[in-house]
């Protein structure tokens, strides 16, 4: 049966495109070149517990404030202090922070208002020891 594999780019429009190009590789290490960037499926593969979580939310959820675009972007970091540290030289600070038992979690807004959730996958916990869960 023919399915979907995975979630293979995300795609908006910005109004200063060049602006959100260079800030998204200062702050973030994303280079975006004129095509858009590439992120090897390899490098969250490498990630025990990492993975690609495609979520609705209600039209009444207040989670992606203090955003108005009715979507956020979640994206896989490999060290979240490291990044929030890098983030907070360029003068981003997160909006929110959350550590669970599947990751660490923390929220920043691009230049143009679009929240970014930062995550660090943790390794499932071993059978036996509970989990929350993501749901």
């Amino acid at each position: 049966m023919a399915k979907v594999l995975g979630v293979g780019g995300v795609f908006f429009k910005s109004a200063d495109v060049a602006a959100l190009r260079a800030w998204y590789g200062r702050v973030l290490g994303v280079e975006i070149g004129e095509w858009g960037g590439f992120f090897p499926a390899t490098g969250p593969a490498s990630k025990p517990g990492a993975g690609t979580v495609y979520s609705p939310f209600p039209a009444t959820t207040t989670y992606f404030e203090p955003s108005t675009h009715d979507f956020m972007i979640n994206l896989m970091v490999d060290d979240l202090d490291g990044l929030l540290a890098r983030a907070a030289g360029e003068g981003v600070e997160a909006v929110h922070r959350q550590d669970e038992s599947y990751g660490r979690f923390a929220h920043i807004l691009d230049p143009e208002g679009r929240k970014l959730e930062l995550w660090e996958p943790l390794a499932p916990p071993e059978a036996g020891e509970g989990s929350s869960g993501q749901g």
